[in-house]
């Protein structure tokens, strides 16, 4: 590890490190968060604590489970609590078919190619795009793209560490931006459609709610990210002269990896003239079939289904091209192996979901929004600083807690309430949220990867230690940070909706 500077920065990352540490695992958090709740209902409940509906005109007080019936209640639904917990189904389903293309090799084959078929002057932008993509298939990103676009850099001449942070610029900063849907989408739209639900008990938040918002934002990402990197990262680092080495099968496509890719691209033809020939016509068999709509049709209502059956189909394509999958028990294993590595989220959502119905049952979700949306009207702010300081807070809480779904799940029920009664739909609030959520992951010690990513730089630095990472990646955090939020800024100012018919108003 390298000396500590005794900088502002070096102080404030101190300040952070120590107050992650200081926080219970998510799990534990949630847990206590169950029993806070409890608590606090039973409190509330003696006092004369309400609020009028502003709809309704409905007098809201809080309900106490600290009694015999609360009792009762927590007991009987601790199960459909978890089993009825929207993310639940959603990101299992989800990760089932992104698991056979990962397991396949599908995934990882593709993030080469799209390296590797880069111009030497776009390797930098195609490093970053690549990065961004690879959030569709979890922890790929993080494990091949990184070292591999290192000993890219490395291989043309160029500075390992650049290309280092370059990749995990995209893979984590650009975190919430991509042209495909992946498990994250589902997993924040269950928890922002269970906190409209504290408003609106028919709510729905579909997947792709902030899919425009996302697609354009790929695009910027990268831009911004290639600029910091040629601009202001590599610059700062110099020529390289250190230890290292560049393994040429990384670098390279075989044979058969590429007889997969092809398999798995034909793959994809057939399934995308499926779908528009299910969506194109006024009569598509994937359209409503009593109102002929797109936005609220199967289509849309079952895309975590299309995500699955892509996985799966593409992922077996590959496999049997490339020999990688030669029977019916490799993608079985595929499946279980991505299982495995949900066991904590399981465990966590189990816990965030008593939270969550505690929370709604007590009604002390919507009493604080109420309250907390007058507050906020009286102080009058107006849109664009009211989302600036909610990105700023989402961006500040990432710095401690490093799970998105984990915050996501604590915010959502204050927040997605709050400024419903403000006039906000849930897909604008959440889309406000993933910008704040991705932008500072590259400097969160609390980030899972960090100390991965750590490891990664001292194959070239040896010295490099946390200080190292941040001082590299900092640049990309303000850059994204102050980018972001300017073109959500002109997103509001366009009136644009941030994914299939989810506009930036609520309607009465």
């Amino acid at each position: 590890m390298s000396e500590p500077r005794r900088t502002v920065l070096s102080r404030f990352l101190s300040i952070v490190e120590r107050g992650g540490n200081a926080l219970p695992h998510p799990a534990t958090l949630f847990a206590s968060l169950a029993i806070l709740v409890v608590i606090i209902s039973g409190i509330a409940a003696q006092f004369d604590l309400s609020a009028t509906h502003p709809g309704t005109g409905k007098v809201i007080q809080p309900v106490s489970l600290l009694s015999i019936a609360g009792l009762h209640r927590m007991m009987t639904e601790m199960v459909s609590n978890f089993t009825g917990f929207a993310p639940l189904g959603t990101v299992l389903v989800a990760m089932l078919g992104i698991a056979v293309a990962e397991g396949s090799g599908l995934i990882g084959a593709g993030l080469k190619l799209v390296v590797l078929s880069a111009p030497p002057r776009l390797l930098t932008a195609a490093i970053v795009f690549a990065g961004i993509m690879s959030n569709t298939g979890g922890e790929v990103g993080y494990v091949l793209l990184i070292p591999l676009a290192a000993m890219m850099f490395q291989a043309v001449g160029r500075n390992p560490i650049a290309g280092l942070a370059a990749a995990f610029a995209g893979v984590s900063g650009g975190y919430s931006a991509n042209l495909l849907l992946g498990t994250v989408d589902p997993l924040l739209a269950g928890l922002s459609e269970e906190a409209a639900r504290i408003i609106v008990p028919t709510y729905e938040v579909n997947p792709s709610a902030n899919y425009y918002f996302m697609a354009v934002s790929t695009f910027l990402i990268t831009f911004l990210g290639t600029i910091v990197t040629e601009r202001v990262v590599e610059p700062r680092l110099g020529a390289f002269s250190g230890p290292g080495h560049t393994d040429a099968a990384a670098t390279t496509l075989s044979a058969p990896e590429r007889r997969g890719l092809w398999w798995a691209a034909a793959t994809v033809a057939v399934i995308t003239g499926v779908i528009l020939w299910g969506l194109v016509p006024e009569s598509g068999f994937l359209r409503d079939a009593r109102t002929g709509e797109v936005l609220r049709s199967p289509f849309m209502s079952g895309i975590v289904a299309v995500i699955f059956f892509v996985g799966v189909a593409t992922g077996l394509a590959y496999g049997i091209a490339a020999r990688t999958i030669r029977n019916d028990s490799d993608v079985v294993r595929a499946m279980g192996k991505a299982m495995e590595t949900l066991g904590v989220y399981l465990v966590l959502v189990f816990f965030a979901a008593q939270f969550v119905a505690y929370f709604n049952w007590t009604q002390l979700g919507l009493i604080f929004a109420i309250k907390g949306a007058a507050a906020l009207q009286a102080a009058n702010l107006g849109t664009i600083p009211l989302i600036v300081a909610f990105i700023l807070v989402s961006a500040t809480i990432n710095l401690f807690m490093g799970s998105a779904s984990a915050k996501w799940a604590i915010m959502a029920p204050v927040f997605v309430p709050m400024l419903m009664l403000l006039g906000y739909t849930p897909e604008f609030t959440q889309a406000a949220y993933r910008i704040g959520d991705s932008t500072t992951n590259v400097i969160s010690p609390m980030m899972t990867y960090f100390a991965l990513i750590i490891a990664f730089m001292q194959r070239y630095q040896p010295a490099a230690g946390l200080g190292t990472l941040v001082a590299t990646m900092l640049p990309y955090s303000v850059t994204f940070f102050v980018g972001w939020t300017l073109m959500l800024i002109v997103w509001i100012l366009l009136g644009l909706p941030v994914g299939p018919g989810a506009g930036m108003h609520l309607q009465p």
